[in-house]
């Protein structure tokens, strides 16, 4: 009988251990945890742990009262060391490891004006424009906090970062029509992850979508958002606000200070400088349902792409001239496809058909055409790995390299 309560005993200890372990190995980056379907396993564990932790408790607790009435000094010790290891494992994989605890929102959310923004003019931002106001959010605080609530031309905006997947999202926060609240719960195949309040659902960063949890299938409307340097940004948004450092998270920025150029000393976040690694930087598109991503070498080497999708699509992807920002647009005039000169020295397009100026706004600055605007379209800068494990079907420019 004895023997039977030390072998309760030690499966509710390491039951108790696995299930700490397993709950937070499922959604962080450790080593093999990421590239394995096990979200539906993860979410369980993450709704069930109350009541497993309660029955495996009860087992653990009935076999202790048989072990301590045998008065065994050495049995005592060992149980004693079992409850402590259990202990340290408890406290660190919930208040050192998870991703809540590792990772919190801005204490005070701080905005300057171009003439007192205290943010290196080289830094990326994403920039958002609604209704006539303009912010922009350096990657590097963004990246940190991994989202940042704010409000921009009277709009709530929820503005997100996953540095893992190199991913920057902008989303509106609503929820069927009701403002919603996110916390960071972890990552999925490298993406970061958020839950929200009220049905506990998991939304993926990278498309805003509800993979697990009463609302999964639902996504968060995307906002329009455009990655360039600060510099470039202030160029053409003169009067926008831009988001200053919190001096709550001074050193977890400074961590975060060579991510930009790829060169921070991460296995997780540095980039590979080949091409089509799992850490090569692509920029990936998406339209009606195409998916293709552009070596971020060859847009590098060739400054203008001008490209044609399967089903009409045509469009042009263009690299601004510090090398860090890059405009994506369609080409598209009612049912003519344009075709562009790219004026590297002027940084403006030519169309062939009329031979009207274009600006890296999109809109027609000179000729027949003036006043005309393209289509922006919404482009991504992000890790190989990223744009290939959420846009399966998608295929690569160049397909040599």
């Amino acid at each position: 009988m004895i023997r039977m309560k030390y072998f309760v005993f030690v499966t509710g200890i390491l039951f108790l251990i696995a299930l700490e372990f397993f709950r937070v190995y499922f959604i962080m980056p450790f080593p093999g945890s990421q590239k394995k379907d096990t979200l539906e396993l993860a979410y369980w564990i993450h709704s069930n742990i109350g009541w497993l932790r309660v029955v495996s408790w009860l087992l653990v607790a009935g076999s202790l009262f048989f072990i301590f009435r045998t008065r065994s000094r050495k049995s005592e010790i060992l149980c004693g060391i079992a409850l402590v290891v259990y202990g340290i494992v408890f406290y660190m994989f919930n208040f050192k490891m998870l991703a809540e605890k590792m990772f919190y929102q801005p204490e005070t959310k701080l905005f300057a004006d171009k003439a007192s923004n205290q943010i290196d003019p080289r830094k990326l931002v994403l920039g958002v424009q609604i209704n006539g106001e303009a912010k922009a959010y350096p990657i590097q605080i963004i990246g940190y906090h991994h989202q940042v609530r704010d409000t921009v031309g009277g709009t709530p905006i929820m503005v997100t970062y996953c540095t893992v997947c190199r991913t920057g999202r902008v989303f509106s926060p609503e929820v069927n029509g009701e403002s919603e609240n996110f916390r960071l719960v972890g990552m999925d195949h490298f993406n970061a992850m958020f839950e929200d309040s009220r049905t506990g659902s998991w939304w993926r960063q990278v498309n805003g979508e509800a993979v697990a949890g009463p609302l999964k299938g639902q996504y968060l409307r995307e906002l329009p958002a455009q990655q360039r340097s600060l510099d470039a940004w202030l160029r053409d948004n003169p009067h926008g606000l831009v988001m200053q450092y919190d001096p709550a998270f001074i050193k977890e920025y400074e961590d975060l200070d060579l991510f930009d150029d790829g060169t921070i000393d991460s296995g997780l976040e540095r980039r590979d400088t080949a091409s089509w690694q799992f850490k090569s930087w692509v920029v990936g598109i998406s339209v009606n349902g195409q998916a293709r991503a552009y070596d971020w070498n060859a847009l590098l080497r060739e400054k203008f792409i001008q490209d044609s999708m399967p089903g009409g699509n045509s469009l042009m992807l263009i690299l601004e001239k510090d090398s860090l920002g890059f405009h994506a647009f369609n080409r598209m005039i009612g049912t003519q496809s344009l075709q562009f000169e790219w004026l590297e020295q002027e940084q403006q397009l030519r169309d062939e058909l009329t031979g009207s100026v274009w600006d890296l706004s999109g809109k027609c600055v000179d000729g027949t055409l003036k006043g005309t605007e393209l289509e922006r379209l919404q482009a991504y800068q992000e890790f190989w790995h990223s744009w290939q494990s959420f846009h399966t079907n998608t295929d690569r420019y160049p397909k040599s390299d």
